[in-house]
């Protein structure tokens, strides 16, 4: 088996670029709803749309489409992609609550001691709202049907 056949696995490269894309949106998006330029965006957590949905749909559709809807594989796959993207809009955008909470508290408590104004150090944007993981996930489906259509 050669190395490069890697690179003819169409499950991971739908999965690769469904990531890439958007990560790769998120700064237009931002820059649209906000009207400020935010290129960190692209290599963050959170935000419009999931990247981590997008992957996961890709790489079930992939699957779907290479193995069968029917497959074991497949059924894998779709178990692994319902995890995440619950995961995504349920415990990880909690802890991005409860952290944004913990960094508005330690902040208030310098305030109020009169000690130095402590840098929230814990980060926010960890999860997603439904919608942004609707939209990965559509993103996902997307570019697997695209691609099968165009390349394979």
């Amino acid at each position: 088996m050669r190395p490069l056949n890697v690179i003819h696995n169409f499950p991971l490269i739908s999965a690769l670029i469904a990531i890439f894309i958007a990560q790769f949106i998120k700064v237009p998006i931002h820059y649209i709803s906000r009207r400020t330029i935010n290129i960190q965006l692209a290599f963050s957590t959170g935000g419009m749309p999931s990247s981590h949905s997008a992957a996961v749909a890709a790489l079930a559709t992939a699957v779907g489409m290479m193995d069968g809807f029917s497959s074991t594989t497949f059924a894998i796959a779709l178990m692994v992609s319902i995890i995440t993207m619950y995961d995504a809009a349920g415990i990880r955008r909690h802890a991005g609550m409860h952290a944004s909470a913990l960094n508005r508290m330690t902040k208030t408590i310098s305030v109020l001691h009169n000690k130095e104004q402590v840098d929230p150090s814990l980060k926010e944007m960890l999860g997603h709202r439904p919608i942004e993981v609707c939209a990965g996930a559509s993103l996902g489906i997307a570019v697997s049907l695209i691609m099968k259509l165009m390349l394979y």
